[in-house]
């Protein structure tokens, strides 16, 4: 009896582990990627993937305005891109009046266009600015052959977009508190 109930599990466990590995080869696979981001007083930094193996780290100066970014290179103490932008144009921001940004990073696969060998980025960099209330989506104009050549890339962050995400700050009564209404309200069927 003891014998029986000793192979019936050694069986199932057999059945079992074959069965994982089965499934393991079936199941897709989908890799884990991880951002980061940091801020101190008047600075901040964040990394995004310009391709799957391949990632950027975006610095925001808030004193100036400036963008930038870079990709490190394929071979040990090389960077192989350099690209920047100021985000004081593009927001329409006076960075007299003491600016408040924030800043983090996204994955977006846009349309790329046939014939150029430069791309938008699979990363996009997005700046805030809460006293306006817009926010900037940017990209890093990037050429994969380049990379895989190991020359080095340089030139201007793409803003991708600008848009209005609150009312600005200051402007009377009722403003700067959410979002600003998109246009009248939808009427229902019937109406």
């Amino acid at each position: 009896m003891v014998r029986g109930t000793h192979s019936r599990w050694l069986i199932v466990l057999a059945i079992g582990m074959l069965g994982g590995m089965v499934l393991s080869g079936l199941w897709p696979q989908s890799p884990l990627y991880a951002v980061a981001t940091d801020r101190i007083e008047s600075f901040a930094m964040a990394t995004g993937y310009v391709e799957p193996d391949i990632e950027a780290v975006y610095f925001l100066d808030f004193l100036t305005g400036d963008l930038s970014a870079v990709v490190l290179g394929k071979q040990r103490g090389t960077w192989s891109g350099f690209f920047y932008t100021n985000v004081s144009a593009d927001l329409g921001i006076d960075q007299q009046k003491n600016p408040k940004y924030m800043m983090v990073t996204g994955t977006a696969y846009l349309r790329r266009a046939g014939g150029s060998r430069q791309q938008p980025s699979n990363a996009m960099c997005y700046v805030a600015e809460v006293t306006t209330g817009k926010v900037a989506a940017y990209a890093i104009p990037w050429a994969s052959s380049m990379y895989s050549a190991g020359q080095p890339q340089k030139g201007q962050l793409v803003p991708m977009g600008v848009t209005q995400f609150r009312a600005p700050m200051g402007g009377g009564p009722g403003t700067g508190m959410g979002i600003p209404p998109a246009g009248p309200a939808l009427k229902g069927r019937g109406e």
